[in-house]
């Protein structure tokens, strides 16, 4: 089985044959023991983040409060080991330790250890979930990470856009929410202006949760005004990322004409013409 070259972060350090073959099991997927490695660590990712979903709920906290300690604790330190193995094993420690993979390797051990001086953080190591990215590694699917870099590539071609369309909206409910703290006053529930935007972004957003609403007439009017803008531009921004996607999708081509068929655009790799076939 193929497996993809490490990153530069990741590259094997240069010394014992032990540190190479360890690098090899713990980067790899092209052996059985790196498999094997792989899936026993997703597994345990899994079992580690249900461990903290049970200890938050009170029935059952109650009654395996020493058992999910202990577990927790157990694959704190696991996950602590496997770690420094990591740093270990890799040609440059730190590069690794600053990569993405080894800021998440990180923050999915801190969260145990924190909750020795401050209560309840422990519940931070859901973070963990962000290690199962590893599963896209280690069963070879290569086509979810082009789709995951074609996302990324849509969303910073559409930042500007996007943010343009916040401040516009940022301003519309800012508007609203004065207008409605002026129509409404505090004896209806909106006591200021940042209650009343509040309102406003809930409205608009299509949520709704109900517990501020006009009493007047006009007050109603302008929150039904809220909603149906609120419904017709809620598409704008999956528009303006749909439409990047499709560009994004799009084969690249130039600006050649076709000398049958006149042809303007072809695919910066093509030979002949798609529309009549004839040589370009």
């Amino acid at each position: 089985m193929a497996t993809k070259p490490p990153s530069t972060a990741e590259t094997p350090h240069r010394g014992p044959a032990l540190r190479r073959r360890v690098h090899r099991i713990i980067f790899g997927t092209d052996t059985a023991a790196g498999m094997a490695f792989d899936i026993a660590l997703l597994f345990a990712i899994l079992a580690s983040v249900a461990v903290v979903m049970l200890e938050s709920v009170r029935l059952i906290d109650a009654r395996l409060r020493t058992a999910l300690w202990v577990a927790e604790w157990t694959f704190t330190i696991l996950f602590t080991i496997e770690y420094a193995v990591r740093l270990w094993c890799v040609r440059k420690p730190i590069r690794y330790a600053l990569s993405f993979f080894g800021v998440v390797d990180l923050l999915a051990i801190i969260p145990t250890y924190l909750s020795v001086f401050v209560a309840g953080s422990q519940s931070l190591m859901v973070i963990r979930t962000l290690r199962l990215v590893r599963v896209f590694r280690v069963f070879q699917l290569a086509r979810f990470l082009d789709e995951a870099r074609l996302l990324s590539l849509a969303l910073r071609a559409t930042a500007a856009k996007i943010t343009v369309f916040l401040v516009v909206i940022f301003t519309v409910v800012v508007i609203l929410g004065a207008s409605m703290y002026l129509i409404e006053g505090a004896e209806h529930g909106f006591t200021s202006i940042p209650r009343s935007v509040y309102w406003a972004i809930v409205t608009v957003t299509t949520v709704g949760y109900g517990d501020i609403a006009p009493q007047t007439i006009p007050g109603q009017t302008l929150a039904a005004l809220a909603m149906i803008l609120g419904y017709s531009i809620i598409i704008v921004p999956t528009g303006i990322f749909s439409a990047e996607i499709i560009a994004q999708r799009r084969p690249s081509s130039d600006g050649r004409i076709c000398p049958g068929c006149r042809h303007v655009g072809h695919d910066v790799s093509a030979w002949y013409c798609c529309h009549c076939g004839a040589k370009l």
